[in-house]
């Protein structure tokens, strides 16, 4: 096969990916590595701007597949209307659950025990005691079930929970339980002491948790948002937190990345981490591996896994 394959990964720095293939090398930079027009393959810079990893797009009148390295796929989408139709998109699942479920855990272990309230302490140079929640024996509802929502069920269980809800755009059963659909959210959200956000950005999900969301939430409950920030209303959960009903662990956030001057920054009761989920040094070896398998599959013309639509067929 003679086609362009444009990597965000130095292609000497991969072992294992096919003969065939040109192989380029960009990673969102401002010069294009070769002609846009002959990209068959394209992998999408990981961890930049939507706007730099559309920007190729209109010109790629010959590419078969778009790959992303992310587990998330709505920085892309708006680009693919320049696309013929039969183009394929495809995600990352397999490379971030392990790092995004820890993150997940350390944030809910974090906010709960007060880690940050130590760690100001221990800056003046104050012991800082008293009691604090634990997860032990608390209600966890992880909205969105996909791959990373069942990876965090996966690491909840050793804190001996009281019980974990699960909700998904569909109603389906798992060996752990039921997954609940969204409709069913109102009912199940003054039940949960921890409410994790885990779902893709969609329209359906962008905005989901807004004042009526906020307002189910039970007094003293913690959201925990590892999923995209504009899945949040940030005004609506700024009334929340600053009014010291609820608390908040927060990867993600809108507007991202968060100004300087933010109120979210100094809210009481919220914990913010730089959208840390994925890159971590899980990544490099996971995404390597994804690329290798999918691009042989892309040369020996055998079916490529993770897709999340095709042009033409599914709205984008």
């Amino acid at each position: 096969m003679t086609a362009d394959v444009w990597l965000p990964i130095p292609p000497d720095e991969i072992e294992g990916l096919p003969r065939g293939p040109r192989y380029h090398f960009w990673d969102g930079a401002e010069e294009f590595p070769a002609d846009p027009a002959d990209c068959a393959f394209y992998v999408v810079p990981y961890m930049k701007p939507g706007p730099v990893c559309v920007r190729p797009l209109p010109g790629m009148s010959s590419v078969r597949v778009v790959q992303t390295l992310s587990a998330g796929t709505d920085h892309v989408e708006p680009g693919l209307r320049h696309l013929r139709p039969g183009v394929v998109l495809c995600n990352a699942r397999g490379v971030h659950e392990a790092s995004t479920a820890e993150l997940t855990l350390a944030l809910i272990l974090a906010s709960l025990r007060g880690i940050p309230d130590f760690v100001r302490a221990q800056e003046r140079g104050e012991w800082l005691g008293g009691f604090r929640p634990a997860l032990a024996d608390r209600n966890v509802l992880i909205v969105g079930y996909g791959s990373i929502g069942a990876a965090i069920e996966d690491r909840l269980v050793p804190f001996e929970v009281a019980q974990v809800a699960r909700v998904a755009r569909s109603e389906r059963t798992t060996a752990r339980g039921p997954v609940h659909p969204l409709t069913e959210l109102p009912s199940l959200l003054p039940e949960a002491d921890v409410v994790v956000l885990s779902t893709p950005l969609t329209e359906d999900t962008r905005g989901l948790v807004d004042a009526g969301f906020l307002a189910r939430m039970k007094d003293g409950a913690l959201l925990v948002n590892v999923a995209r920030g504009p899945v949040v209303d940030t005004k609506a959960l700024l009334t929340e937190v600053e009014s010291g009903r609820i608390t908040a662990a927060l990867d993600v956030t809108d507007p991202e990345p968060l100004p300087r001057e933010h109120p979210l920054w100094r809210a009481p009761g919220v914990l913010v981490s730089p959208h840390v989920g994925g890159p971590t040094s899980a990544f490099l070896p996971r995404a390597k591996r994804l690329l290798v398998g999918q691009l042989n599959r892309f040369v020996n013309r055998e079916p490529l896994r993770n897709v999340i639509l095709t042009t033409g067929a599914t709205s984008a």
